[in-house]
């Protein structure tokens, strides 16, 4: 899957970021891990993948309970514990029964091998990937948009989510079926947020949609009008 001809319509200077449900032994070069005294958000690893280094999960150093909750199956509070902390701490729900009719509706991620890695694209292990990151600026978002449209037909699953649920949750597990092109406007948390510039969201897809995103050639939207004028009005880049 290549996906150079899109990206360079981006303009895009950060690496695509893969999920990878992969064995514990898999080499992924350099490879870092949350430090296992402390709470840590995964997205605190955002400048490491820049740097092409990619982020090692499990079942015993998830990073923070959200993450071993939503990504691991792992139960880090009861469900009394669950809905007050995320209506009453974070204030994300008007009320408890909001928040409890939230959980029953949403599923965790269960890894097969045990292990998540996280991190800038490897093709050697591209049979353990699960999904792939584009962290973008709106204009960026906006011509991901189309491109998740552009194969579409009506009664199709519908191509984009913008699902409510932590910035984690955002890059795996609020996809129901990844054998199915669609995608996911994410690192809409507040609470992940302060890791990333201010301009950046994330639009996160299934490896289906990733296989349509890389079709998409010199007769599509991406050499038309309206985003050469786009780039013209932003001085050349988006």
């Amino acid at each position: 899957m290549k996906a150079s001809f899109i990206i360079n319509k981006l303009d895009l200077s950060i690496p695509l970021i893969g999920v990878y449900d992969a064995p514990g032994d898999t080499d992924f070069g350099q490879v870092k891990t949350p430090p296992g005294n402390r709470h840590s958000c995964f997205f605190a690893f955002y400048k490491s993948w820049e740097k092409g280094t990619t982020l090692k999960l499990s079942h015993n150093n998830y990073g923070c309970g959200g993450c071993g909750s939503w990504l691991f199956g792992e139960i880090t509070k009861t469900r009394k514990e669950y809905v007050k902390f995320l209506a009453d701490d974070e204030g994300l729900k008007a009320n408890h029964e909001l928040m409890d009719e939230w959980l029953d509706d949403v599923h965790a991620y269960k890894p097969e091998h045990g292990f998540l890695f996280i991190g800038p694209l490897k093709d050697e292990h591209a049979q353990y990937l699960k999904t792939i990151t584009f962290f973008v600026n709106p204009d960026q978002l906006s011509v991901l948009m189309i491109g998740a449209q552009y194969y579409h037909r009506p009664g199709d699953p519908v191509p984009v989510l913008a699902p409510f649920g932590s910035g984690c949750m955002e890059m795996l597990s609020h996809f129901t079926d990844l054998d199915i092109p669609q995608a996911v406007i994410g690192a809409t948390d507040l609470a992940m947020r302060k890791y990333l510039p201010p301009e950046i969201l994330a639009f996160t897809v299934t490896v289906p949609m990733f296989e349509q995103l890389c079709k998409i050639d010199k007769n599509s939207f991406l050499e038309k009008r309206f985003l050469k004028d786009l780039k013209k009005a932003r001085k050349g880049r988006l």
